[in-house]
């Protein structure tokens, strides 16, 4: 019963976010064991060297991924998000709300 994932492939610097995830899922993953991280409003350009997963306490921030072809589509994420952001991505974050955020790098996105 395996679930077939849509075109994932296709767009591997795509950015996930899923919305107020459950207290067991947070659980489970170990949010509250991951360091913190934060900043105050502004703009700032990151380049991510691996996968990074993280789950906003508060905040609300405004990616621009950078695109080869000139075309970028922001993807908007706040306080109680669960966020995936691919390694390799290079981006800017517009945060207009502070942000404080558990983060978490997966140590294994450079083997398969």
């Amino acid at each position: 019963m395996a679930a077939e994932e849509p075109s994932n492939s296709n767009s591997p610097m795509r950015i996930t976010v899923q919305s107020n995830p459950s207290a067991s899922q947070l659980a489970e993953l170990g949010i509250k064991s991951w360091p913190k991280w934060g900043c105050s409003p502004g703009k700032y350009q990151l380049k991510f060297e691996a996968q990074e997963t993280c789950y906003l306490v508060r905040g609300k921030v405004k990616v621009y991924p950078k695109n080869r072809g000139g075309e970028e589509e922001a993807v908007e994420f706040g306080a109680g998000d669960l966020v995936v952001i691919p390694k390799g991505l290079s981006c800017t974050w517009d945060v207009s709300v502070a942000v404080d955020k558990h983060y978490k790098f997966d140590a294994s996105s450079s083997s398969s």
